[in-house]
C-alpha cells in the first residue's frame, strides 16, 4: 500500500484506488497525487500479501482509514474482484465515514477525482468528476 500524503490543513475527500495489481494501484496513486500537488490523501492498494494478483478487504479497510480526514472517501476500483471487495466493504462499514464507490476509468478517474478534491469539492462532486472522466477523449 502506497500513501501520497497531504500538505493541506483543510480536510479534503480522500481517495483509495484498489486494483488487482499493487504496481498499478501505486502508479495510479502517484500520478493522481502529483496532479493534486499533495493536497489530497491518496492511497493505492492492490495485490495479495505474498505479491500475487488479487484484492484484500483488510488492505482496503486500512487504506480507507489512512485517507479519511472528515470530508469523505472515494473508492475507485479497477475491475472484477476489486469491485466486489469495495462493495463488501461498503456493506460491512460501521465506522460512520462517508464512503462512495465510483464507476469510472481507473487512471483518468483517479486524476479527475484528485484535481477536483484538491479544490475542496464535496464527496459527491469528486465522484461525479471521476465518473465524468469516462467521456473525456484522448485523441
Amino acid at each position: 500500500m502506497t500513501e501520497a500524503s497531504t500538505s493541506s490543513e483543510i480536510p479534503t475527500v480522500g481517495i483509495v484506488l484498489i486494483s488487482h495489481s499493487r504496481a498499478i494501484a501505486e502508479g495510479a496513486a502517484d500520478v493522481a497525487a502529483q496532479v493534486s500537488a499533495g493536497a489530497v490523501r491518496i492511497v493505492g492498494v492492490g495485490g495479495t500479501e505474498d505479491g500475487r494478483l488479487g484484492t484484500s478487504l483488510d488492505a482496503l479497510v486500512g487504506a480507507v482509514e489512512k485517507v479519511s480526514a472528515g470530508a469523505g472517501v472515494l473508492i475507485l476500483p479497477d475491475l472484477g474482484s476489486a469491485v466486489l471487495t469495495a462493495k463488501a466493504f461498503l456493506a460491512d462499514q460501521e465506522d460512520g465515514t462517508d464512503v462512495m464507490l465510483a464507476d469510472a476509468p481507473f487512471v483518468e478517474g483517479a486524476v479527475a477525482a484528485a484535481v477536483t478534491a484538491s479544490g475542496g469539492a464535496t464527496l459527491a462532486e469528486v465522484v461525479a468528476a471521476a465518473e465524468g472522466a469516462r467521456d473525456v477523449r484522448k485523441l
